[in-house]
């Protein structure tokens, strides 16, 4: 970290924003500086290098040629990546931004399937079910708790034997899929929202990974929001 400023990487908001996922960035530069903790977003855009020294780096969602683009982009540079979650700096990334993060992905209407960065073993592939609709998750992270959000896709992700996913479905009642996945600093999901936004708990526990402890902020609706939120999905 930036002796002075906290460095919230948005890795190509114009490929990767389809679902106002840029709002998760937002999110964790709004709450250090909430704190008095000096924060600022940088827009990662196509066709630059990756930045080796961020904070964190938050990945959003978006349709299979943006995703595809985003890859061929991210490829020759995952090096990056993959030094960032050696040193624990948090990636958080979202759908698309998820998916293209794992070992291989399959495309409707396409033969082979495409390899992803492989930074957690999992593949993706379409299921020939869509969900739609708002989800809630029981997560197993110190300081999370339940996580909601809106959750839109027609494909799903299986992951490795030796790997941990984000969290269970709890809503909708009698679904049993798992979501995301958890690897070290490693945070993916499916869920929309933007999910930060949503969990506030969620975002803090992204930062404390950078920051260490954090106080407190007066009147969060944040979390009146979250609150509100899990109380409709209940």
């Amino acid at each position: 970290m930036s002796a002075s400023t906290v460095r919230i990487g948005l890795v190509y908001p114009e490929l990767l924003g389809t679902y106002g996922d840029r709002g998760n960035a937002v999110v964790l530069v709004d709450r250090l500086r909430w704190r008095g903790i000096d924060a600022e977003l940088v827009e990662v855009a196509v066709r630059t290098p990756l930045p080796g020294d961020l904070d964190v780096y938050v990945i959003g969602g978006g349709e299979d040629a943006a995703q595809l683009a985003a890859l061929d982009e991210l490829r020759p540079q995952v090096d990056r990546l993959q030094a960032a979650l050696e040193r624990d700096v948090p990636v958080f990334a979202v759908c698309a931004g998820f998916q293209l993060l794992g070992s291989t992905i399959s495309l409707a209407g396409r033969r082979d399937p495409v390899d992803g960065l492989g930074l957690y073993h999992g593949h993706t592939a379409p299921t020939g079910s869509r969900w739609v609709g708002e989800a809630l998750l029981e997560v197993d992270l110190e300081g999370v708790g339940p996580v909601g959000g809106f959750e839109n896709h027609g494909a799903s992700t299986t992951l490795g034997p030796d790997e941990r996913p984000f969290g269970r479905i709890r809503h909708p009642v009698g679904d049993d899929r798992t979501d995301g996945v958890v690897r070290g600093s490693l945070v993916g999901t499916y869920l929309h929202g933007p999910v930060l936004a949503r969990n506030p708990g969620l975002a803090d526990h992204v930062l404390r990974r950078v920051v260490g402890d954090l106080g407190p902020i007066d009147d969060d609706l944040a979390a009146e929001l979250h609150r509100v939120r899990l109380d409709a999905l209940r």
